[in-house]
């Protein structure tokens, strides 16, 4: 008789269950008769409020010399005011039992703090007094110029950054404020003098381009009064909102190298200019992109880290803008593998556009995107975040209720069309950040397009290397 031990079957492994309900806060629009618009959603279950505001004073609002004026100016609202200093706006906040966050993007700037309901009114307060009133002291902005050179430094040092501005500055037209750093570079913050600072705060700091989101635990009423009694009487017209330059700058496949001698490994990054934020296919490309290269099951993860072993992780995503946005993969490999790892890029890139994806994919890029969807918004200032990128991209009001069902309802044939549609093997640019002298040559033998080879200081600086021997005109 057989004394052997037998295990048991594992038992089957549980399907997902059905989503559960889930209903974004109710909110309530209102515009104060100077032209504050105020979005409210009362949500009691924690006796705290984020107020929000929203301003039309993006990055691409700086002037044409003086890039980083719009993230330099948005930065230090938080150095003080004309009636409280740093220290005392600091003191003022920790009493509040809150910090001040500020930041400029693309479209627009954020100032938000979120402070205990019952110390609302002096949230407000601040909050106004920062956004109206800011001291913008010559001392706090020389250090943050000093800052932003630093980094500067820092970025043209370190490979994965390098690759992200190169991408940038080469996607986009020359004209184009996108092909300029958001931020801005040496010779552009050189130019940012404290009057430029004010000028650009007196211009587009004004009510009409000014939102607010109101979120927690407070009534519509008594955010309107708070809102009428600290920003009422602020007057002054932010001029019309003008979109920027958003074409690509080459209509050919390209391959752009930065040639960094000591890069230990090359940076890949691989794209073009899609299409706007506000678009019709919105859902089907999201859920698409999630199948390409937005999951860790995606398939250019499973291609070039599970497959051969080439990268710790690569991804795709489109960086939403109200303009046409890029779209991007990115990874890091070794420099060896450059050439192989860029060949199964491009070969994902064509597969998704060839044939339907598998019921499988698309279940598990629903179920994940519906998933995740109640989790992001689990805090007053998660809700007023969502409700702003509803305000800055000019959604439908109903875009958070409608959300789960839009993306539910995505076919395999929606992501076909939509990778067909807007996803462009005709005009990819590549840009890798590694040892020119070794991949070069692996990379022009593709024969993905022509390769040029950039000195890593500047994008328009003079080529190290080129194996056509021309230059960008």
């Amino acid at each position: 008789m057989s004394t052997e031990n037998t295990m048991p079957p594992a038992p089957t492994r549980p399907g997902a269950g059905a989503p559960r309900p889930y209903q974004f806060p109710q909110f309530e629009t209102r515009i104060l008769a100077n032209g504050v618009r105020m979005v409210v959603a009362p949500i009691h279950t924690y006796p705290v409020v984020t107020i929000l505001a929203v301003v039309e004073a993006g990055a691409t609002r700086d002037p044409r010399d003086a890039e980083g004026v719009a993230q330099l100016a948005t930065r230090a609202l938080n150095e003080g005011t004309r009636t409280m200093t740093a220290l005392q706006l600091a003191q003022r906040l920790e009493m509040l039992g809150s910090t001040l966050d500020t930041g400029a993007d693309w479209d627009s700037a954020i100032v938000q703090l979120t402070a205990l309901s019952s110390r609302v009114e002096d949230g407000f307060s601040v909050l106004a007094d920062v956004l109206r009133e800011p001291a913008f002291p010559e001392h706090e902005l020389e250090r943050m110029r000093a800052e932003r050179i630093s980094d500067l430094a820092q970025m043209r040092a370190e490979p994965r950054a390098l690759a992200d501005v190169f991408f940038s500055r080469l996607l986009y037209a020359r004209d184009s404020r996108f092909a300029r750093l958001a931020g801005g570079d040496e010779a552009s913050i050189a130019r940012v003098t404290r009057d430029r600072v004010v000028a650009y705060h007196a211009a587009y700091y004004r009510p009409n381009a000014t939102a607010l989101m109101i979120v927690g635990d407070i009534t519509v009423e008594e955010a309107v009064r708070q809102a009428s009694r600290c920003l009422g009487d602020w007057a002054g017209m932010a001029p019309e909102v003008t979109e920027p330059v958003d074409a690509q700058r080459y209509h050919d496949n390209r391959v752009h190298i930065v040639h960094k001698a000591d890069a230990p490994q090359s940076e890949l990054r691989v794209g073009h200019v899609a299409v706007p934020r506000l678009h019709e296919d919105y859902f089907p490309l999201m859920v698409m992109n999630a199948i390409l290269g937005g999951l860790f099951s995606s398939r250019l993860n499973l291609n070039l880290r599970e497959e051969h072993a080439y990268t710790y992780g690569a991804h795709s995503a489109f960086d939403w803008r109200r303009a046409a946005s890029p779209f991007e993969i990115s990874t890091a490999v070794e420099t060896a593998v450059t050439a192989d790892a860029l060949r199964e890029i491009m070969a994902e890139f064509t597969r998704i556009r060839e044939g339907v994806v598998s019921d499988a994919e698309l279940s598990l890029a629903v179920s994940y995107l519906i998933g995740v969807f109640p989790i992001r918004f689990e805090t007053t200032a998660a809700v007023a975040g969502g409700l702003a990128n509803v305000e800055i991209f000019r959604l439908p009001s109903n875009y958070f209720d409608a959300y789960r069902e839009r993306v539910a309802a995505v076919t395999v044939d929606d992501v076909l069309r939509v990778a067909r549609t807007h996803l462009d093997p005709t005009r990819l640019q590549v840009v890798v950040v590694g040892n020119a002298t070794v991949i070069q040559e692996p990379l022009a033998a593709l024969g993905v397009g022509p390769v040029t080879v950039y000195d890593p200081s500047d994008a328009d600086a003079a080529l190290v290397l080129s194996l056509d021997n021309t230059r960008d005109a």
